[in-house]
């Protein structure tokens, strides 16, 4: 019998095994999507890679777009584990990309070193990374680029592909801090994320290095606005300026983004689901990152803090990589807004601190729109 494929989850710390139940398996086991996508291919990664004791991981990717429809009786608990809470069966996702609805996004620069917004953004009717054939990835380069090149202005750039870069290119990238390697992480390489690497993968910026897109790493694309120094706003308007050009010039040759209202934005991971957004800032806090409140204050934000390398690596210099907690159930204008105003919570107490003055724990941020 198809039970006797369940896989032994005992040891495993990760959300796709705390929602899987041998009931569950043996209703989808034998479902796929129409690209033949099967329900053993979505937790393969979260089988191979039990999670670590005290981080638990999603355990769980998406095919394509039906996968989370065809499999939702065991995609929508993980997302609810995964997003604190929202219920795609019973919410609504709401986006919302104007920028001019933003209220004081300027950070002291005594403090923000950089500030940035990333996003990433699928191709309707095209599989997803761990699914998808190299006729499928070389078209999401393709429709991608020619889109691209149709920017202009401030916007106007070129595109690196990965596998015909000189080697001053590459350095140069490497520099900017803009190369994404192959993926070494197991938990993107049991996914087979990394196949044909670096078949028609790529670095698209734009010519004064403050809008980036990268083509087929985890996502079919991944959106970046960034600069040095302080003004979030200005970040953020170019976001949104950016992605509504690439999705006009998609449209225009007849594609469209995967979206809906249940999930927003379809993505690899479900993580990633909704806003897919995650808006940040480096910033110095020497005095605050000792203090023993920071964690419950960032908690309290809904603010997440990484080391300046990004996921898993330690701060260097009490500096920080801070961005919001939540990617679903907020807009893009709540999220970046809960930044902003988290973020300049967080400099009024390192300037409290430096006063000798005492810091409060503020009041919990509600996490949905009520």
């Amino acid at each position: 019998p198809r039970s006797a494929e369940y896989p032994d989850l005992r040891k495993h710390n990760n959300c796709m095994a705390s929602s899987l139940t041998p009931a569950i398996y043996a209703r989808l086991c034998d479902k796929a999507t129409p690209n033949g996508w099967t329900l053993d291919q979505c937790i393969q990664t979260g089988v191979d890679n039990p999670g670590h004791p005290f981080i638990k991981t999603v355990g769980m990717v998406a095919g394509d777009e039906e996968t989370y429809e065809v499999f939702a009786e065991l995609f929508d608990p993980v997302i609810q584990d995964r997003h604190n809470g929202y219920n795609p069966r019973t919410m609504k996702h709401v986006t919302d990309l104007d920028a001019s609805k933003i209220k004081s996004g300027y950070f002291d620069e005594r403090y923000v070193l950089s500030s940035r917004v990333r996003t990433g953004r699928s191709i309707r009717g095209l599989s997803l990374p761990p699914a998808c054939t190299r006729a499928e990835r070389r078209e999401v380069e393709k429709v991608t680029v020619e889109a691209l090149n149709g920017l202009t202005g401030d916007l106007a750039g070129r595109y690196y592909r990965l596998s015909e870069m000189t080697e001053k290119e590459q350095q140069q990238l490497i520099d900017d801090h803009f190369l994404f390697d192959k993926p070494v992480s197991p938990l993107l390489t049991a996914a087979g994320m990394a196949r044909d690497w670096p078949d028609a993968r790529g670095i698209w910026h734009n010519n004064e290095k403050t809008f980036l897109i990268w083509i087929n790493e985890e996502d079919h694309t991944r959106v970046i606005s960034m600069e040095k120094g302080g003004n979030m706003k200005r970040v953020f308007e170019r976001f949104c300026r950016g992605l509504k050009e690439v999705e006009r010039l998609i449209q225009e040759r007849g594609w469209e983004f995967m979206w809906n209202e249940r999930l927003g934005y379809i993505l690899t991971c479900p993580s990633n689901l909704g806003t897919g957004l995650r808006a940040g800032v480096h910033i110095k806090l020497p005095l605050l990152s000792k203090d023993s409140r920071f964690p419950k204050i960032l908690e309290n934000l809904r603010l997440q803090k990484r080391g300046t390398g990004g996921v898993d690596t330690a701060a260097t210099g009490s500096v920080f990589d801070i961005s919001n907690l939540d990617r679903l159930g907020k807009s893009e204008v709540e999220l970046v807004q809960l930044v902003i105003d988290g973020v300049n919570y967080l400099i009024d107490c390192e300037r409290r601190l430096e006063k000798g003055q005492d810091i409060r724990i503020p009041p919990a941020v509600p996490q949905f729109r009520h």
